[in-house]
Parts: structure tokens; sequence; C-alpha cells
């Protein structure tokens, strides 16, 4: 089992979309379905000898072509991002960040959509998977072992069919309903509902 789908996405992914002044309802979609499908929610950070790390699964290239080809040219979204990591380990072991910092990683695997101009996924498509499954196979996948059917697939399995609990509630935007407590009956109709108890003899 992976990270709770709705903490995952309420203390991780919203607030770092936020806070990059990026957050939509499609995007933050986009990016559990990529967590779902690259790790399943984060049950595997570092998969074998695969160069993928992290719950996004992000691959070291990657992260440094981030850095070096798009980060370069934008020094205000750059210093947010910075902001994001570790002071000193990001200087000796960049890519552990990956790993070990949930939104540092988050803001990564953004950017890798927001290199390839996918800057946001429009209302009418926020619930679309297959849509958000073709943005992730262009874009993100990397190597031919998985298809966009696999991505509706986790989708399915971990985001939009994820059973809810007791201890981590589904969240769905909506108010909970509102709780009406029965209209307790007064003392004196409960004493005159009651009969008159005989003496014993």
């Amino acid at each position: 089992m992976g990270i709770c789908l709705d903490e995952l996405r309420l203390q991780v992914i919203r607030p770092t979309l936020k806070h990059l002044r990026a957050w939509s309802q499609g995007m933050e979609n986009l990016l559990l379905g990529t967590a779902a499908q690259e790790s399943q929610l984060g049950f595997h950070l570092k998969q074998g000898r695969r160069h993928g790390l992290g719950i996004y699964q992000i691959q070291p290239h990657t992260h440094r072509e981030i850095w070096d080809d798009y980060l370069i040219n934008h020094p205000a979204l750059a210093s947010k991002i910075r902001g994001l990591a570790s002071q000193r380990d990001f200087l000796d072991h960049p890519h552990s960040e990956l790993t070990t910092n949930l939104r540092y990683a988050t803001a990564i695997a953004w950017l890798v959509y927001r290199s390839a101009d996918v800057h946001k996924i429009p209302e009418s498509d926020t619930c679309n998977v297959t849509k958000m499954a073709r943005l992730w196979h262009q874009h993100f996948h990397h190597g031919p072992s998985a298809t966009t059917q696999d991505f509706e697939c986790s989708y399915a399995q971990l985001v939009s069919g994820a059973d809810p609990t007791n201890s981590a509630p589904r969240y769905t935007g909506a108010q909970p309903p509102a709780h009406h407590p029965a209209p307790k009956s007064s003392p004196g109709a409960e004493l005159n509902g009651q009969g008159a108890r005989q003496p014993t003899a």
C-alpha cells in the first residue's frame, strides 16, 4: 500500500501547486494519476535496476534537464523550486530529493509537464482520464513498457476507485450533511408517560 490518496492530494500536491501558482483540479488529478501509474502512489520509491526515483519515478537525467534546459530561463520560478529543496543535502545529493522530499518531487513532476507546454488542464477535461493518459504517455513516460491503458487502469484502481476507510475518508469537496439531533422529550413528558409505581405489600 502506498501513500493515502487524500493525504497525498491535500497535504502534498495541492499546496505545492498553489505555492507555484499553478493549481487546477485537472493538473492535480494528472499528478495523482502520474504517481498512481509510476509508483502505485508511493508503494515503490526505487524499483530494482530502474533509474526512476520517488513517487513519480523521475529519472536523474530528466531532473538535470529541468534545471539546465528549462529553469535556467525562468529564474523566479527556479528560486521557488529551490526553496522547496533541502538547504545542504540538495547541493551534495540533488537527486535524493526526488525520493525523500514529496513537495520538491511534485514540483519537478509538474515541471516535466510544464516544460512540454502542458500548463493547465481545461475544466472540461478535469476528469478525462483518457486525455490525461495521453499527456502522461507523451510527455512523462520513459520506456516502452507501459501504455495509456496501464495509466487508465492505475487511475481507476488507485484514484477514482480507491475505497474509503474510517481513518482516511475520501475527499469529495462536498459539504458534509447537516446533523439535526432528534428533539428530546421534556422531563415532564417522560414522567407523565411512566405508569405510577404500585406500592409493594
